[in-house]
C-alpha cells in the first residue's frame, strides 16, 4: 500500500492555470498565456532539470530557400517509419516559422549569416538545411536562458521551484489540480494546488535507463501520473537512442551532437573502419535507430565505437562546438586530434500521454505538451530537431485553447516570481530506481526480445509489490507501460527493435494506445504464465 496519501496542505485557494514542468514547453506555454495568472511548478530550478536546456542541435523549421512544408513533412514521415500522424505533422511544420519568430522576439540569439539571415544547418534524415541553431551546439541553453529571462519579467507568471508534482487530482471526469512535494521532493509535507486547468510539461523518461543524455528529473513521472489518473498513453514502446553519447562513464552521459556527423564526422571502430558504410547507404547520416544499433554492435563486440571529427572539424572544434569540446577535454580527450568514444544512450521518448491538435488529453481539464506527450508527429522514430519544434508549436496551441475555453480571470500580479530555490537540485538514485534502470537497459533497450521483455515485466511487477512510495509508483507505471507495449508489438519499427521479430509487419503499421488497466491485465497474464 502506498504511504503518501495523507491529506495535503492547500495552497491559497484555486490557481487559474497550473503548469507542471519548467522546460521549454512549460515556459513557452506560460508566456503565451500571459497576462493570465499561471503557476509553474518545477522540480528543479527552471533551466536545470529540463532536457530542452541540453538540446544541442536546434529547432527544425522549413524557412530556407528551396525548402517547403511538404519537404519537411515528407522527411518526418520517412523517419517515423510508417506511423506518423500526417495531419498533426503538417500542422506542426506549418506553424514552425511563426514560433521561431516568437522565440526571436523573446531574445533567442539564433545564428545568422553576414546578411543577417538565419543560418540553417542540416541534420540526419533531413533533405534540406533547416536547423536553426545557436553557436553550433548551444541552441537549447540559449533558448532556455531567453525564456527564463522573459518569464522572470512577466508579473502574471509565478514560478515555484523545487516542487515535485506527485499526483493529478481527478474529480469525476475532470482534473481539478495537482499535489506536489516541496524541497525538491524531500519535504515530509505535501501541498495541493487546485486549478481550473492543468498543463503537463514534465519531460521524458531517460532516467528509467542506465545510460541516458537526459537530466535526472527525466524519469517518466508525468506519463505515470497521467496513466494512474486514467489517461490514454500512446506509443510508449518507441524510445530513441542517441547513437553518439560520449562514453566517459558519466550520468547523464554528455552528448556529441548529430550536427558533427552533419558536418562530415565519421564513425569508426578501434581498427579505424567506418562500420556504418556496411550497414546503410547514408552511413553516419542514416536514421538514428539504425546508427544506434550499428554503434551498439561495435561496443558489444568489444571493438568500440568512436566519432572521428579530426578532419571534418579539426582545429575549429573549440569555437564550432564548445559544449562537446568542453565535455571531451574534461575527460582528457582532445577532439581536435583524437576520436571521441561513443555509446548509444536513451535520448528521447516518442511515446507519452495521447493529445489532440490542441494539446488536450483524454481527461477533461488536462492538457500536455513536450516530451511527456505523444502527438503522433514523431511516429516510431523522431526526426532530428523536431522535438523542440513540437514543444513550442503545441504549447502555443494549448495557450490559445485554454484562452478560448475558460472565462477570463482577474489579472494577478505575482510580483517577485524568482522562485524558492536558487541552487541546482540533483535527486540521488535510490536502490530500487537503480535496479529498475538496469532492468530497462538490459531488456527494454536498443535490442529487445520476448524473453527479455517478459523478464522486465516480471521484475517491474516485483518492484511494484515492494514499493510504498507514490513517486516511485509513477516511475514504475511508465516503465510497465513501455515494457508491455514493447512485448505486444511483435515486429521491429523505428526505435523499437525486436531481434526475434527483426522486420516490420503490415498488421502493426499503426500506433499503440494503452491504458494502465489494460497494461495491468497483460502483466497479470505474464505472471500467470510464469506460475504455470
Amino acid at each position: 500500500m502506498l504511504t503518501d496519501h495523507f491529506r495535503p496542505q492547500s495552497f491559497n485557494g484555486i490557481d487559474d492555470i497550473v503548469i507542471v514542468g519548467g522546460g521549454l514547453a512549460g515556459l513557452f506555454c506560460a508566456l503565451k498565456l500571459s497576462p493570465r495568472p499561471v503557476t509553474v511548478l518545477a522540480a528543479a530550478p527552471i533551466g536545470h532539470g529540463a532536457s530542452s536546456a541540453w538540446a544541442q542541435g536546434g529547432i527544425a523549421a522549413a524557412m530556407g530557400l528551396g525548402d517547403t512544408i511538404d519537404k519537411h513533412v515528407a522527411d518526418t514521415l520517412i523517419a517515423g517509419a510508417g506511423i506518423v500522424d500526417e495531419k498533426m505533422t503538417r500542422l506542426m511544420v506549418a506553424e514552425g516559422p511563426a514560433r521561431i519568430h516568437d522565440l526571436l522576439g523573446y531574445g533567442v540569439p539564433f545564428d545568422r549569416d553576414l546578411e543577417g539571415k538565419l543560418l540553417l544547418s542540416r541534420e540526419a534524415a533531413h533533405s534540406e538545411r533547416r536547423i536553426v541553431r545557436v553557436k553550433g551546439d548551444m541552441a537549447g541553453k540559449a533558448i532556455m536562458e531567453a525564456l527564463i529571462a522573459a518569464v522572470r519579467n512577466t508579473p502574471s507568471i509565478r514560478v515555484l521551484e523545487g516542487y515535485v508534482v506527485e499526483e493529478l487530482v481527478r474529480q469525476g471526469r475532470f482534473i481539478s489540480g495537482v499535489v506536489a512535494r516541496p524541497d525538491a521532493g524531500q519535504s515530509k509535507r505535501r501541498v495541493s494546488f487546485p486549478a481550473r486547468a492543468v498543463v503537463l510539461c514534465s519531460g521524458g523518461v531517460g532516467h528509467l535507463f542506465s545510460v541516458t543524455t537526459n537530466p535526472t528529473e527525466a524519469c517518466g513521472q508525468g506519463v505515470g501520473m497521467a496513466a494512474r489518473a486514467g489517461a490514454i498513453i500512446a506509443d510508449p514502446e518507441f524510445v530513441q537512442f542517441h547513437p553518439t553519447a560520449i562514453n566517459i562513464g558519466r550520468d547523464p552521459a554528455p552528448l556529441a551532437t548529430e550536427a558533427l556527423r552533419g558536418d562530415g564526422a565519421h564513425l569508426i571502430n578501434s581498427a579505424g573502419r567506418r562500420f556504418m558504410l556496411d550497414i546503410h547507404p547514408d552511413g553516419e547520416l542514416a536514421p538514428r535507430d539504425i546508427v544506434s544499433r550499428g554503434v551498439f554492435a561495435e561496443v558489444q563486440a568489444r571493438r568500440g565505437a568512436f566519432l572521428d571529427c579530426t578532419k571534418a572539424v579539426g582545429a575549429h572544434f573549440p569555437e564550432a562546438f564548445p559544449t562537446v569540446y568542453a565535455s571531451c577535454m574534461s575527460a582528457g580527450i582532445d577532439p581536435v586530434t583524437q576520436p571521441i568514444p561513443v555509446v548509444p544512450a536513451v535520448h528521447y521518448h516518442m511515446g507519452g500521454v495521447l493529445t489532440d491538435a490542441e494539446g488536450r488529453t483524454s481527461i477533461d481539464g488536462l492538457w500536455a505538451a513536450g516530451e511527456v506527450t505523444s502527438t503522433g508527429v514523431h511516429g516510431a522514430n523522431r526526426l532530428a530537431s523536431n522535438s523542440l519544434l513540437e514543444a513550442v508549436v503545441f504549447a502555443a496551441r494549448i495557450a490559445e485553447n485554454i484562452k478560448g475555453m475558460l472565462p477570463e480571470p482577474k489579472i494577478t500580479d505575482w510580483g517577485n516570481n524568482a522562485g524558492e530555490n536558487d541552487d541546482p537540485v540533483t535527486l540521488e538514485d535510490s536502490p530500487p530506481l537503480t535496479a529498475l534502470r538496469h532492468v530497462m537497459s538490459d531488456h527494454v533497450g536498443v535490442i529487445r526480445d520476448q524473453e527479455g521483455l517478459t523478464r522486465a515485466i516480471r521484475a517491474i511487477a516485483n518492484l511494484e509489490r515492494q514499493n510504498t512510495r507514490l513517486r516511485f509508483s509513477n516511475i514504475l507505471t511508465t516503465a510497465k507501460l513501455m515494457a508491455v507495449a514493447a512485448l505486444q508489438r511483435s515486429e521491429s519499427r523505428g526505435g523499437h527493435y525486436r531481434s526475434d521479430h527483426p522486420e516490420p509487419r503490415a498488421e502493426w503499421k499503426r500506433r499503440t494506445y494503452l491504458t494502465l488497466a489494460e497494461a495491468d491485465r497483460i502483466v497479470a497474464d505474464v505472471a500467470e504464465t510464469e506460475s504455470a
